[in-house]
């Protein structure tokens, strides 16, 4: 597929400046920037959908810069109910290196997934890119990226520089006309604060710098990140005399409650596999069981944006899924695309195995060695030996409080290698604590 066609087969289309989609596949700079702000020490599965966005213009020879925003998050995004608390710079320090760790982890697997097929001589499946030379497709070639930190040209800027620049080819109209500063100010709002109102023109810097440095013309962004993105657009026009474009994907709604996938709204599924310090992170294990167990209305959806499957390998999955919804081929497709992007294919390997182990009806849990128990607590939850049980529900997020994890040992839903328990006992061997019928823990 050409790149406008992938993109609308997979849905990373919503509002965009450019006319014709087509028009990306002969786009004389191959060039786009994406950013994030570093709100947390992880990023989540609703990141992530964008990302996969950005390593699908990557496959198709763009070259990505991807932008850690160290001065927009010293601000934060304007919400459309309220301010943000502001973060202090050591924690915006460490949020930085963390996502950036992650989308590096990301685009790259997400990116050479398919055109490592034409990057590398030994790959196993050179035959797709001969197959692609012959049907007289274009092969893509290996896109390096960049990753830059707004802090990097902000930290010099003076107030009075930005205002004279910037600030003067801005109406107040035009920044009043935003949603969010309506809903703000509107009446029932809760006001914004000049820091926040400014948001967007930080943003809209952002691109024009990139613009006249790098030579970048295409921004990509989450829809609820449009209307800042056209702020660089005005930027540039304005400044620049010159044309630039954003691309937004949609938000990805989970198809079932009707939420997006993310933070803000209480059902993050976070991308880090451990804490980093804050409490956000989900374990290996518990990322591929989310989408292992997607029901099966939403799994022909998030196929194509959680996956580098290509369209005939997805339509064969789903076509089997249909026959035979039973045996879950789709799920499995899902869980094992997504997790091999995130975590990569050794770790996929190996939680696709403990998943098989742990959900034997045959397993027999008091015949695992140490040794064996202990390997799993690279993908599970842990706790350490001599805390009672209802101590290391809690630590282990297979209770939400001290009072959950009472009822759910009187009811009879945990058991310590393989037996049930009905009292609050400290476990002083190393052990696997399981809730009901899916959740797991290691005591070690």
């Amino acid at each position: 597929m050409k790149l406008s066609e992938e993109l609308i087969y997979r849905g990373f289309n919503a509002l965009t400046t450019i006319e014709d989609p087509a028009s990306l596949d002969t786009r004389n700079s191959k060039k786009f920037y994406f950013g994030a702000d570093p709100s947390a020490d992880s990023l989540t599965i609703g990141n992530l959908a964008a990302l996969m966005m950005c390593a699908c213009f990557a496959r198709h020879g763009y070259e990505p810069y991807l932008l850690v925003g160290g001065a927009t998050g010293q601000i934060g995004d304007p919400k459309e109910n309220g301010e943000r608390d502001l973060k202090s710079i050591s924690e915006i320090e460490h949020n930085k290196k963390c996502i950036k760790e992650q989308i590096e982890k990301v685009i790259v697997s997400a990116r050479d997934a398919q055109v490592s097929t034409v990057c590398s001589a030994e790959h196993k499946d050179l035959a797709r890119a001969a197959r692609s030379v012959s049907e007289g497709h274009a092969v893509p070639t290996c896109a390096s990226f960049t990753v830059l930190d707004n802090l990097d040209w902000f930290k010099d800027i003076k107030y009075l520089d930005f205002l004279r620049e910037i600030g003067k080819v801005f109406s107040m109209t035009q920044l009043l006309d935003r949603q969010f500063v309506e809903k703000r100010i509107g009446a029932g709002g809760s006001g914004i604060s000049y820091a926040e109102f400014s948001y967007t023109l930080i943003q809209g810097y952002d691109y024009l710098h990139l613009y006249r440095k790098y030579g970048i013309d295409l921004q990509l962004c989450g829809a609820d990140q449009y209307g800042n993105c056209t702020s660089g657009i005005h930027l540039i026009k304005r400044l620049e005399d010159a044309n630039a474009d954003v691309w937004s994907t949609p938000l990805v709604i989970d198809p079932v409650t009707g939420r997006k996938f993310g933070k803000s709204e209480g059902n993050a599924i976070w991308l880090a596999s451990e804490d980093n310090g804050s409490g956000n992170y989900t374990s290996i294990f518990d990322f591929y069981q989310f989408w292992l167990n997607q029901p099966d209305s939403s799994v022909e959806y998030l196929i194509k944006i959680y996956t580098t499957l290509e369209k005939s390998e997805i339509e064969d999955i789903l076509a089997h899924h249909r026959e035979h919804p039973e045996e879950r081929l789709a799920q499995k497709a899902l869980a094992h695309g997504a997790t091999e992007v995130v975590h990569g294919h050794d770790a996929t390997i190996a939680i696709e195995n403990l998943t098989q182990i742990l959900f034997d009806r045959t397993t027999d849990f008091s015949s695992f060695s140490t040794d064996e128990i202990s390997s799993f607590a690279s993908y599970l939850p842990t706790a350490p030996k001599g805390t009672p049980l209802v101590d290391i529900l809690t630590m282990t997020s297979l209770a939400s409080s001290k009072k959950k994890a009472r009822e759910f040992i009187s009811g009879g839903a945990i058991s310590i290698n393989g037996t049930k328990v009905t009292d609050d006992i400290s476990i002083d061997q190393i052990a696997i604590v399981k809730k009901g019928k899916n959740k797991f823990a290691v005591v070690k």
